[in-house]
């Protein structure tokens, strides 16, 4: 291999890289953007997040739909890509307890711990 194809090849992988970060970036902030509540992470959370939906949701589309060539890039697998995030931030938060947990009360029943941060209003009864 040549200096020339060297370089070549290190500047075509650095694009390629740089690419993947930014359409990682984006495809993260949609998820967060769609998902309601607050969500964990910061950017590079984020940017790990958006890449690993985008493997996860062009991945899934590749093996259920066999003829169909899907480049994360297109339209198509943009949407895909921000579903797979979406499904991945969802078991994140599914599996972290911020949906649901386990009652204090020592009985096997689950609360919705949302409605455990909403105020609430009392009704104060004048006797």
């Amino acid at each position: 291999m040549t200096t020339q194809e060297f370089l070549m090849a290190s500047e075509q992988g650095a694009q390629v890289m740089l690419t993947w970060i930014g359409f990682g970036t984006v495809v993260g902030l949609l998820a967060k953007a769609i998902m309601p509540g607050k969500d964990p992470g910061g950017a590079i959370g984020t940017m790990m997040m958006g890449i690993a939906g985008s493997v996860i949701g062009c991945g899934i589309t590749a093996f259920f739909w066999t003829g169909i060539k899907l480049s994360p890039l297109s339209p198509l697998g943009f949407v895909t890509a921000t579903v797979g995030a979406f499904v991945l931030l969802f078991f994140y938060k599914l599996l972290a307890g911020q949906y649901y947990a386990e009652s204090e009360g020592g009985d096997d029943r689950y609360y919705h711990r949302h409605r455990r941060y909403r105020r609430r209003r009392r009704i104060v009864n004048d006797a």
